[in-house]
């Protein structure tokens, strides 16, 4: 029964901190907030599904851009 529990609790896990993942995978300036309001209110469903939009929308704390391509004359 403990080894059910162990191996059902990982997933579990990972289902319910899955904005938080999101979140840190996307570099996310508010990943501190999400976690916090996935740790306290995640249980509750619909604070989770706003998470996970908050941390799939939110803006990356780097923008890469790249540099255009230099204009050579021969």
């Amino acid at each position: 029964m403990h080894v059910l529990f162990g191996l059902l609790l990982i997933p579990f896990g990972a289902i319910h901190f899955l904005p938080t993942i999101v979140a840190a995978l996307r570099n996310s300036r508010h990943l501190l907030a999400i976690f916090l309001l996935n740790l306290c209110f995640g249980w509750t469903g619909i604070v989770w599904v706003i998470a996970l939009v908050w941390a799939c929308t939110s803006e990356p704390k780097w923008v890469y851009e790249y540099a255009p391509y230099p204009y050579r004359r021969y």
